[in-house]
């Protein structure tokens, strides 16, 4: 039985970095299943078979590894074989065909609209507090992405029409209605730095510097404006996006128009709010229908 040429794996990692230009943080990741992998078959690489692949898997989940570490191992060891097989004459890859565990589904978490009224409505009237009730309500109004909002220029938005034109992931660009709060958000945050003689000329939400707020910026701000409200949860800027999604098909059933407003490729991506619409339909159910409710409630 033949041993794999020494120093393979490290060739693979740098062919990762240098060729597939990957981000560190992957090579790194990568470099870490394999290591699960060495230990476990250094001996007889040449020999495994699908099998030995899959008697690994299921190993590693019973030990507590989760559908997206083991779907990340699996890529990783599929790669190194297809490395091996086309620079190495390796004889062939035992990893193809192999599928990791389903993934665990895990519901976004979303405000309820009492809560995002909480978080939104404020008396504040400083620079801060106006800027960052703009950017609250116009995320929760429009469904943004973090990315989305912090790179809105001036002129991507009409507010006489009540529309935003946003460009997303792909660089896809969707146009996306504003709801009347954020239209008045807005309309005072730019009337405030008129009148400080800081005219908005580009983009909508400034640093002092005239560039794009930063997306840190506005997850520390989110978590303070958080604690002055008083919601008592931490609350980050795709909670708003979350809960859109979640208030708008509760109200209208109409999952493709979500889809659109959300900027998601796939009705797939979009389907995990109905989890959401149906806990919220079932908690109405528990809470009203007459046969749903416990003996010791009655």
């Amino acid at each position: 039985m033949n041993k794999l040429e020494a120093g393979s794996v490290d060739e693979y990692l740098i062919y990762l970095e240098k060729e597939r230009r990957l981000s560190p943080l992957t090579v790194t990741s990568y470099a870490r299943d394999l290591k699960l992998l060495i230990r476990e078959f250094s001996e007889c690489l040449n020999d495994l078979t699908p099998h030995d692949i899959r008697r690994l898997v299921s190993g590693l989940h019973a030990k507590g590894l989760g559908g997206k570490t083991l779907s990340r191992a699996l890529s990783a060891w599929r790669g190194y074989f297809s490395f091996l097989v086309e620079r190495k004459h390796h004889k062939h890859n035992p990893c193809l065909g192999i599928r990791p565990p389903k993934k665990e589904k895990r519901l976004p978490k979303a405000l309820s609209p009492d809560e995002v009224n909480k978080l939104l409505e404020t008396k504040e009237t400083n620079e801060g507090a106006m800027r960052d009730q703009a950017m609250f309500e116009l995320c929760y109004s429009s469904g943004l992405r973090l990315a989305e909002l912090v790179s809105i220029r001036l002129q991507e938005l009409d507010l006489n029409d009540g529309t935003i034109r946003v460009t997303g992931k792909g660089s896809k660009t969707r146009v996306v209605p504003v709801g009347q709060k954020a239209i008045s958000a807005i309309h005072r945050w730019i009337t405030l730095r008129h009148g400080l003689d800081k005219p908005i000329q580009n983009i909508l939400f400034p640093n002092k510097n005239g560039n794009p707020i930063s997306p840190r910026t506005i997850q520390h701000r989110l978590s303070q404006w958080t604690k002055k409200q008083g919601l008592g949860q931490n609350v980050h800027p795709h909670m708003l996006r979350h809960s859109f999604a979640s208030h708008l098909l509760q109200s209208s059933g109409d999952l493709r128009a979500v889809q659109e407003m959300l900027g998601h490729a796939s009705i797939s991506t979009t389907q995990v709010y109905t989890h959401l619409d149906w806990q919220h339909l079932a908690k109405i159910y528990d809470q009203t229908h007459p046969r749903a409710k416990r003996k010791n409630d009655s």
